[in-house]
C-alpha cells in the first residue's frame, strides 16, 4: 500500500468519501436489482446535486510499454480529474473485478479509483490507489463489503 501524508491523505479521503456518500445515497433510494446503466444515471445525479465535479463515461488512452494504443478504455466516470470511479451492478464483487480496476490505473495512468457495485443487498465498495513508482506494493487501500 502506497505511504500518503497527513494533508494528502485528508484531501484524498474527503473526495473519495463523498463520492462513497453519493453511492450510498443512490444505494438507498434505488437498492439492488436494476441495471448497471440506471445506476450511472442515478449516480450522476447525486453528483450534480453535491456538485462533486465529474466527467461521464470518459475516454481514457491506454499505454503499452509506454506507447499509447489506438484503442481507449472508456471509465465510467471520473471524478475531481483524478478518481476512476467504475459501478458494477452484480450479485457480489470478487477478485476479477478488482484486478480489472487495477488494470485500467496501471493502463490509464490514474492513481485512484472506487468500485462501486449497486447490486448487493448493501453497496459493496472498493478503494485502490496505484503507485507507478512500485507497482508492486499498490494494491487494495479499503474496502466495504
Amino acid at each position: 500500500m502506497t505511504q500518503i501524508g497527513p494533508s494528502t491523505a485528508i484531501t484524498r479521503d474527503r473526495q473519495t468519501h463523498s463520492i462513497i456518500g453519493a453511492a450510498i445515497e443512490v444505494h438507498r433510494h434505488l437498492g439492488s436489482g436494476f441495471l448497471e446503466p440506471v445506476y450511472q444515471e442515478a449516480l450522476e445525479l447525486e453528483l450534480e446535486t453535491r456538485k462533486i465535479r465529474f466527467a461521464r463515461e470518459v475516454e481514457l488512452p491506454v499505454f503499452y510499454k509506454g506507447q499509447p494504443l489506438a484503442l481507449r478504455y472508456r471509465g465510467d466516470f471520473i471524478c475531481f480529474d483524478a478518481i476512476l470511479v467504475e459501478l458494477k451492478a452484480i450479485a457480489r464483487l470478487t477478485d476479477r473485478e478488482g484486478s480489472q480496476v487495477i488494470n485500467y490505473l496501471s493502463a490509464c495512468r490514474l492513481h485512484r479509483a472506487l468500485l462501486l457495485n449497486f447490486g448487493s443487498g448493501s453497496l459493496q465498495c472498493r478503494r485502490f490507489v496505484w503507485d507507478f513508482r512500485n507497482p508492486i506494493q499498490s494494491a487494495h487501500a479499503g474496502r466495504t463489503d
